[in-house]
């Protein structure tokens, strides 16, 4: 180990905290210490409020101390693993490795290898079979993993699978009994929401799919594992920046989650289908915490799938606005555009609004359940300009079930006419804005409507990529962002794929990203994956954890998919069984 490196190291953490408010430092004696990852860099991590907000339950608990670390710069982890320099948690610059609970918080598919690398650097075996009591017990929870833990399950201790304000307490109360790793395991495997993925033989068939998860005699593990949520009943604070940096996307804006879940049930949308029921956060508390963050905020971002599913939305923004704040959406469902609440949007200071058609055709929005038509959306356009917004940004997809040609024209036809409602109320103003449009091709996620649809071949996503930007190439004021077909393809896998993935997960680890070689090493048929129509699959890979949504619902959405059909939402009702 470099010792140069380590005070260099240790240096950097120090000048990092003194531009932090609100981090937590306690005394490590005498209480149960976590390590909370996020497998990407400090920029991005710290601009993530799932993150900031299981920080933040770990270290509510007085028995619990909770520091951060974070993936090292790309110039720097080689360097790092090479000098053997020990990954430090960023509070007390203390080893990882010393730890008793390494935990990942993961959000996005593309950081799988930097789990692994960061495992790595702490310098603990990638893979839970080689470790040892000795080690952190590493646990792997966010998203991600609740949708399809699989292609991570080999190298996680323990999978938390639901909402942290449920499984933060539930973890640090087992911990603290004190047994030995194989008993606490035991332990918590009885517990809706905590998966061993060592407590399962998982077995392929002849035709390459798995077979139901078997658990082992005497684990005392659950078939299915049921997912954490928290009860309509809790009272739980609402999901809010806890620390303010300069140094991220964020660094001068209050996040706040207002509302959990969404009712319209887009078929595509795995948020939409595994955070029902909708559960509005307490107004006053959101109003508290915003009220404790201006002095180091100036803008508030109001994260939600359903932002206007909050009953008392309309208060809630008003009195934000009286506190001085500059109101940031996330992207915003336009069937609850109301004039109310863009006259208070744009009071907030706001210029530009994101907003999601997902396409331009009524009946390709039907197909995928998004309820609401060209005509509204257009009166929501045309609401919005004359209200003093100047810029729109537009979410599209390509590659949708049942897609012509004729949906690829109607995405150019929407805009041109969301344009032309720009430029009438710009010429007023005398200050042109734009319309920037962003368009991804359908990757099928697990627990959706969608989970057995074969992704489109490439072949086909390149055609329509070509034709869509042929017909959007020349309107002024338009800017069109298609994403990458590769970028999707290798996504895809890491979303749909079984403990079969994890090999090439590795190797990509190890070779430096080059997917398409890592999938060959691994000996793995991509196409199997992604190319083929699952319906008739008796299993799922995923199927090991219970989201809440009966497989007859799923089916019964895909098949009204393909007839066209519309399930309209039924607001702030609970899941449907």
């Amino acid at each position: 180990m470099s010792k140069v490196a380590s005070w260099q190291q240790r240096m950097q953490s120090r000048d990092v905290l003194s531009r932090e408010v609100g981090y937590v430092r306690k005394p490590h004696g005498g209480r149960l210490r976590v390590a909370l990852a996020f497998p990407n860099t400090y920029y991005v991590g710290m601009s993530n409020l799932g993150f900031q907000t299981v920080y933040r339950l770990f270290n509510g608990l007085d028995n619990c101390v909770c520091e951060r670390v974070f993936l090292p710069p790309k110039p720097d982890v080689q360097a790092a693993l090479q000098n053997r320099t020990p990954l430090l948690t960023l509070e007390s610059q203390t080893p990882v490795h010393e730890f008793d609970v390494f935990a990942f918080s993961v959000s996005f598919e593309w950081d799988y290898t930097n789990v692994l690398t960061m495992l790595r650097l702490a310098g603990l075996p990638l893979r839970a079979s080689d470790r040892s009591e000795s080690h952190p017990l590493v646990v792997i929870g966010g998203a991600i993993t609740f949708l399809n833990p699989e292609p991570l399950a080999p190298f996680a201790d323990l999978v938390a699978a639901g909402e942290g304000e449920v499984l933060v307490p539930a973890l640090v109360v087992a911990m603290e009994a004190g047994e030995r790793r194989e008993q606490l395991l035991h332990g918590l495997a009885s517990q809706h929401g905590f998966y061993v993925p060592s407590f399962y033989d998982v077995e392929i068939g002849a035709d390459g799919t798995v077979k139901p998860h078997a658990a082992k005699p005497g684990t005392g593990a659950s078939v299915p594992v049921h997912k954490a949520a928290v009860k309509l009943t809790d009272a739980v604070d609402p999901p809010a920046t806890s620390i303010f940096t300069p140094d991220t996307e964020f660094g001068s804006r209050f996040l706040v989650e207002v509302v959990r879940g969404c009712a319209n049930l887009c078929r595509f949308c795995w948020a939409g289908y595994n955070y029902l029921p909708v559960r509005p956060f307490s107004a006053s508390r959101i109003l508290e915490l915003a009220a404790a963050a201006r002095p180091y905020a100036n803008r508030a971002g109001l994260v939600s799938i359903a932002l206007c599913d909050h009953p008392q939305i309309e208060d809630i923004l008003g009195r934000l606005v009286d506190m001085g704040f500059a109101l940031s959406p996330a992207s915003l469902r336009l069937d609850d555009l109301t004039e109310p609440i863009v006259k208070l949007l744009r009071a907030g200071g706001e210029r530009s609004v994101t907003i999601a058609p997902e396409t331009g055709s009524d009946r390709l929005r039907r197909v995928i359940n998004k309820t609401i038509t060209n005509d509204q959306i257009l009166d929501r356009t045309d609401l919005l300009f004359a209200s003093g917004f100047e810029n729109l940004k537009l979410y599209f997809m390509i590659a949708l079930p049942t897609e012509t040609d004729e949906d690829l024209v109607a995405i150019r036809d929407l805009v041109v006419q969301m344009r032309d409602r720009m430029m009438k109320h710009a010429r007023g103003r005398g200050t042109v804005g734009r319309i920037v449009a962003s368009v991804n091709p359908l990757i099928p996620k697990p627990m959706t409507a969608y989970q057995w649809l074969p992704m489109e071949r490439a072949a086909v996503v390149d055609k329509a990529t070509r034709r869509l930007r042929s017909l959007m190439a020349d309107l002024d004021n338009v800017y069109c962002n298609i994403k990458s077909e590769r970028h999707s393809f290798y996504q895809a896998l890491l979303s749909l794929g079984d403990r079969r993935v994890a090999r090439a997960i590795e190797i990509a680890e190890a070779n430096g990203g080059a997917w398409r070689q890592a999938v060959t090493d691994a000996g793995l048929d991509a196409e199997f994956y992604l190319f083929r129509e699952r319906s008739g699959d008796a299993v799922m890979p995923w199927d090991i954890i219970d989201g809440g949504m009966k497989t007859g619902f799923l089916r019964s959405e895909y098949e009204k998919s393909l007839r066209a059909e519309w399930t309209l939402p039924a607001k702030r009702q609970a899941v449907p069984r």
